[in-house]
């Protein structure tokens, strides 16, 4: 009888114990916004799947539109809530789309030539998210999965800095070996030091004693 009770009471113990360092650990996660689309393959979940548990193993709380936050306003609005309220986004722009272009709406001079092979898109929220987020100042880390929005928008050459723009060469290159690589390591690393700065800068007290 003695045993079973020992024995419950240190099941009681571990499950405590459990709980508690998981509110621990929650304790320590800030806020990030991560753009993403939900129209994914199986290789682009995989993707996404590691990627989350980078960003949690860095103690830092993912939060997307519509999966985690929801709100009875436009999405515009939303998404603005989601950026006022994060310390950081990482916006993950995966192909969703592949185009042709068949017609321009007008020539110029010499004549533009068009792409002679589909190209991929992204979501159209991969544009505006980020944009939005940059506005309000948030450190930003972008990955791309190659060739998508290679000539659009903020994902276009030249239009964000080199250091914030990291791409996924999914063709040739698995998940793992991705998140292996240094260019990886290096940014991520740099993009959450910026992060726990925004955190602190933000959340520092307005009033600090001091002796006059």
């Amino acid at each position: 009888m003695r045993n079973d009770k020992h024995s419950s009471s240190r099941k009681d113990e571990v499950r405590i114990g459990s709980a508690h360092q998981e509110c621990i650990d929650r304790a320590y996660r800030i806020p990030i916004f991560l753009s993403t689309t939900t129209h994914l393959n199986d290789k682009q979940q995989q993707f996404l799947n590691r990627l989350i548990l980078e960003i949690e193993n860095a103690l830092l709380f993912p939060r997307t539109l519509p999966l985690s936050e929801s709100y009875p306003e436009s999405i515009l609005t939303d998404i603005r809530r989601l950026v006022s309220s994060s310390y950081g986004m990482l916006a993950v722009n995966l192909r969703r789309f592949k185009i042709q272009t068949n017609e321009l709406n007008e020539q110029t001079t010499p004549p533009t030539t068009l792409p002679t092979t589909p190209i991929w898109e992204g979501s159209v929220y991969s544009q505006v998210e980020p944009s939005m987020a940059y506005q309000f100042g948030l450190p930003l880390l972008l990955v791309r999965e190659e060739d998508t929005d290679a000539n659009n928008g903020i994902w276009a050459g030249g239009i964000a800095p080199v250091n914030l723009f990291i791409v996924w060469h999914s063709e040739t290159q698995t998940v793992d070996q991705f998140f292996n690589t240094a260019e990886w390591k290096s940014a991520f690393a740099n993009w959450c030091a910026q992060v726990r700065n925004a955190f602190y800068i933000q959340t520092e007290p307005t009033f600090k004693y001091r002796c006059e």
